[in-house]
């Protein structure tokens, strides 16, 4: 049976204008990190899709080497984007990127001309795009120069392969640099994904003020701190949780004195009336700078309940200097 959205899709998600653009995207963005792969189950991430579409979310982020394996998730959401979305394309923002290790040799990684124009060739072809709308550099290249790379996003944008440009993982000072680069060019940076959560802070020393000056959006990802912002962790590390796959999440990282952390702020989620889950991601949401967060999901059912965090995006002054208490 074919997909129909939901007609009541956009009722109930919040916008947010990305900088000083035109563009306006969900608080809550998702991502394909991880779930979307060929080891995984394709109705399962066609069911987050459709579920996601209908909650109003329209901002979909890829890179060129999620998976497993690198690329099978670009794949897998342009089959299903083909397949039930087709004429929804109008609808969606969809993102891709470049900067890590895609194939072999010297061209397939960090920040060459010719790596990223070859990288976003491929990727169009893999998710049977004319376009996407975002397309970043994934982190800064120590080598390649930087007008190089942000002259490749420049170029890109003018052959129509993307609407816009973006830049991720990238510091305060070497970000104004790439800003200012590509406003000479006359492509400016709408956007840029740093790691950001209660428990990843670094975006707070010059960065976030960095793009609040320049109009630049910031979408954090990694906002549940690979979740350990959730309640999973309260009485140590579960026997299928990350930290005990070591998948992303070290047993080392889940210490005594986090666990003492993460239970005082479920205690402060609970009096919200949140989750901890919701309450991580509504902190981030507190500060207008921030245009959306980006978070995954395995299920459809967890994708809901991430979405609760739009409830209550308030915090008051005594709610937010207990928390940084705890966050010392």
């Amino acid at each position: 049976m074919p997909y129909l959205p939901s007609a009541t899709r956009y009722n109930n998600m919040q916008y947010r204008r990305c900088g000083n653009s035109g563009i306006k995207l969900p608080a809550v963005s998702l991502g394909l990190w991880h779930n979307f792969g060929h080891t995984d189950v394709g109705e399962n991430f066609r069911e987050i899709l459709h579920v996601a579409f209908d909650s109003g979310i329209t901002h979909f982020d890829l890179a060129n080497n999620y998976g497993p394996p690198p690329g099978s998730a670009e794949e897998n959401f342009g089959r299903i984007l083909k397949e039930d979305f087709k004429s929804y394309r109008d609808e969606m923002i969809i993102s891709t990127k470049a900067g890590y290790t895609m194939w072999d040799g010297p061209y397939g990684d960090w920040g060459s001309k010719k790596y990223l124009v070859s990288s976003l060739d491929q990727s169009l072809k893999r998710m049977d795009l004319e376009y996407v709308d975002i397309f970043y550099h994934h982190r800064p290249d120590p080598e390649t120069p930087l007008e190089e790379t942000m002259a490749a996003l420049d170029l890109i944008v003018r052959q129509g392969k993307a609407l816009y440009a973006g830049i991720s993982n990238y510091p305060a000072d070497r970000a104004a640099e790439a800003i200012a680069i590509l406003k000479r060019l006359g492509t400016p940076c709408l956007i840029h994904q740093p790691k950001y959560s209660m428990f990843e802070r670094w975006v707070e020393g010059g960065l976030l003020d960095v793009l609040e000056k320049d109009g630049v959006g910031c979408i954090p990802f990694s906002p549940l701190a690979q979740g350990l912002l959730t309640d999973r962790y309260l009485h140590g590390i579960p026997e299928d949780s990350r930290a005990a796959k070591s998948v992303f999440l070290k047993p080392g990282q889940v210490t005594d004195a986090r666990i003492n952390q993460i239970s005082r702020l479920n205690d402060i989620a609970i009096q919200r009336g949140q989750k901890l889950a919701h309450m991580a991601l509504a902190w981030l949401l507190k500060d207008r700078r921030v245009t959306s967060v980006l978070i995954g999901a395995s299920r459809p059912a967890q994708l809901t309940d991430s979405l609760k965090c739009l409830d209550n995006i308030e915090f008051s002054a005594e709610e937010l200097a207990k928390i940084e208490e705890i966050l010392k």
